[in-house]
């Protein structure tokens, strides 16, 4: 079963940008897609981007478009979650998993946490109005 291990977490002012990570610990990542959630305390997880881990492509919830976006570096098997102008209301844990369900472009599956069986630990993003 994979690991995954975020980190890039911070505190910040509205309006900067943070790089988030996920390192995924083996060698051969079997999962079709790697998702990002967040999550306030009191509140549900919250869908905000999963990107296709063979395909390349992603799929970004709509108060995140145009703000966050995913990368990946396929050698060191981690995923990017690049976000920018970021807002107070982006505070949250911020947590990648692993979906079990199939990739479809559109956001078909692996857009609620239940898709998802595994998850890493979360890193704290923190945003300052």
């Amino acid at each position: 079963q994979e690991q995954l291990i975020e980190s890039g977490g911070g505190l910040v002012q509205a309006g900067d940008s943070l790089r988030l990570s996920c390192a995924v610990s083996r060698r051969t990542f079997t999962s079709s897609a790697v998702g990002w959630f967040r999550q306030v305390p009191g509140k549900e997880r919250e869908f905000v981007a999963v990107f296709n881990w063979d395909g390349g492509d992603a799929y970004y919830t709509d108060s995140v478009k145009g703000r966050f976006a995913i990368s990946r570096d396929r050698a060191k098997n981690t995923l990017y979650l690049q976000v920018n102008n970021l807002k107070p209301e982006d505070t949250a844990v911020y947590y990648c998993a692993a979906c079990a369900r199939p990739y479809y472009s559109g956001g078909i599956y692996c857009t609620i946490e239940d898709d998802y069986d595994t998850w890493g630990q979360g890193t704290q993003v923190t945003v300052a109005s």
